[in-house]
């Protein structure tokens, strides 16, 4: 009987290394561990869809081998247009993330609470905990419709023309908000700008994860995640600088500020080149091709590797269809993909479960644990400072430790700064300390977030789709974020600190520290290791079911390997055609 390694297929492809001396002369001297290669049915349906097989598997190998081994600093050398472009289109998360902290601050901020509260026992107007949630909602049902509007509209239109048609529309959704005169008309408001918002929330993302080699995928993707900070640390200081004036224009003035954005990011938007997968997955080759070298140093990018790149494409396309065909929402709950979707869903709900929810209402919380107004805008302006020194020191620590590690590790960090809020809020009422200890853990907690879960769930919701499905699966994880919110967390969360309701304080800390736990132990569970695979070895990695405790130690040495048999038979059926046609 043959031995691994002496010539014969090994099945399940998925297998455990062997290390004789054979092997190691054989396959390059692989270490002990697991490796997998693509599935040999698959390859053999690839090459009977394409013309030369033997050309596009070798010409994509090369280019995977180029984009696993690029060093940082030669991407940045070879892709600053890229670079741009992505940052670019994610400015638009920049406007969404000032026009939701402006909102979010909005139950907690004087002038807004004087003109649209009600009387509570302890003297202060506040919004009704029904508008509150009311309102919030509004937002992300807005946003769901957003979001699945953009999933049609970007096959048919591209990334670009899509966030173009957003940009247009927020611009007159921002006049019910400034016009408002009653809360009914400001929560309609909130909705159409809600719908909008979805747009950016998904195409951004896409857009980023498809523009850029493998080194620089986590910086791109998780800048999304620090425009939302940029747009929130200017909302912060509008907020705080206008606090002092209460007639109407304390609350209309930053939401004025919101149509400084849409055009010239329109602008950028539109002189940028689409997503080259875009193309691929729409057979335009050509436009492919020229995308891809409009988003790189032709000094550094020589035709040859234009070539490699599109093959690369092509074949992940391929192999993706012959896994999948259908690119509906439905066919992400198909196969193997449902796996990756559970995957892109939950670490969302992880993010939004892990007591961010304290973090985001962080001065209306200054506020009912005892800290005066003036101090809680300043607290929640700071602790924006901090989310964006926290995630620009992930980008130095990501590919050190990978991304599982570092998202579990934040989620365990954040479940211990959580008990001790909560234990802060235990004395009722709260001390002058007990107080300010619990401010500082939550900005210490948002920090954390954004130093771990915040920024890398951008990565991982970019990384783990297959190409054809990416975008309708973000737009799939990006809802059930916002689901959840509407169903539970807006519902819970005001409820937990509103005086007027169940008045709470930091106590509802330990009720976060609960749901933070149990996302913590589907992550340890349940999410693979992504870091530094393309998208062809990703699809390799989940079409042979490799379990996420080892995807970070499985070993795709070549994209070749698997692919002999069918570069054979291609090979064959040529011969025998020019057979057939020298004897007819």
């Amino acid at each position: 009987m043959a031995q691994p390694g002496e010539g014969e297929k090994i099945h399940p492809e998925t297998r455990q290394d062997v290390s004789n001396g054979e092997r190691d002369s054989e396959k390059g001297g692989r270490e002990n561990g697991q490796y997998t290669q693509v599935d040999p049915a698959i390859a053999s349906r690839i090459a009977a869809s394409v013309d030369d097989f033997m050309r596009l598997v070798n010409e994509a190998n090369e280019a995977n081998d180029r984009e696993r081994d690029m060093k940082l600093s030669h991407a940045f050398k070879v892709y600053p247009k890229a670079i741009a472009w992505s940052m670019i289109l994610s400015s638009c998360l920049i406007m969404e993330g000032f026009g939701t902290a402006v909102v979010g601050s909005y139950v907690s901020y004087p002038p807004f609470r004087d003109r649209f509260g009600t009387q509570a026992p302890n003297g202060d107007y506040q919004i009704p905990a029904d508008w509150q949630n009311g309102i919030s909602g509004a937002t992300n049902v807005g946003e769901i419709i957003g979001l699945q509007i953009a999933g049609v509209l970007c096959e048919r239109w591209g990334y670009r023309w899509t966030i173009i048609s957003a940009l247009v529309a927020v611009t007159g959704f921002i006049f019910f908000p400034f016009f408002a005169n009653s809360l009914t008309v400001f929560l309609v408001g909130e909705l159409f700008q809600g719908m909008a918002w979805g747009v950016f929330q998904t195409m951004t993302v896409a857009y980023a994860a498809e523009v850029c080699p493998v080194p620089l995928r986590h910086y791109l993707t998780s800048y999304i995640n620090l425009c939302w900070i940029i747009g929130q640390f200017i909302s912060g200081g509008v907020l705080y600088a206008l606090q002092g004036r209460l007639d109407e224009w304390g609350y209309k003035i930053p939401f004025s500020l919101q149509w400084v954005w849409p055009i010239p990011i329109a602008i950028g938007t539109y002189l940028a080149p689409e997503s080259p997968w875009w193309y691929v997955r729409h057979n335009q080759k050509e436009r492919a091709e020229a995308s891809l070298k409009r988003l790189a140093r032709s000094s550094g990018f020589s035709q040859r590797d234009a070539d490699a790149a599109m093959a690369l494409m092509v074949y992940t396309d391929e192999m993706e269809k012959q896994v999948s065909e259908g690119t509906k929402y439905w066919d992400c709950f198909k196969g193997i993909d449902l796996r990756r979707t559970e995957i892109v869903c939950f670490i969302w709900l992880a993010q939004t479960m892990s007591g961010t929810a304290v973090g985001g209402l962080s001065a209306y919380f200054f506020q009912q644990a005892g800290i005066s107004d003036s101090d809680s805008f300043k607290l929640s302006w700071g602790q924006n400072a901090l989310n964006f020194v926290g995630t620009v020191a992930s980008w130095f620590i990501l590919n050190r430790i990978g991304r599982k590690t570092l998202v579990l590790g934040g989620m365990i960090f954040m479940f211990i700064l959580l008990l001790i809020t909560g234990f802060m809020g235990i004395h009722v009422p709260p001390s002058t300390a007990e107080s300010w200890t619990a401010g500082t853990m939550v900005i210490i907690l948002s920090t954390t977030a954004n130093f771990s879960i915040g920024p890398v769930v951008y990565t991982i919701v970019s990384e783990i789709p297959s190409t054809r499905l990416r975008a309708k699966s973000i737009i799939l994880a990006r809802n059930a974020y916002n689901a959840i919110n509407i169903a539970f967390i807006n519902v819970v969360s005001y409820r937990q600190l509103n005086p007027a309701e169940w008045n709470w304080g930091p106590k509802a800390a330990f009720f976060w520290a609960g749901t933070n736990a149990i996302f913590t132990a589907w992550i340890f569970f349940r999410l693979p290791e992504t870091q530094g695979r393309t998208y062809a070895e990703l699809d390799i990695l989940f079409e042979n079911k490799v379990p996420a405790r080892k995807f970070a130690s499985t070993k795709i040495e070549t994209l070749v390997e698997g692919t002999e048999g069918a570069q054979k038979e291609q090979a064959d059926r040529i011969t025998t055609n020019v057979t057939h046609a020298e004897v007819s």
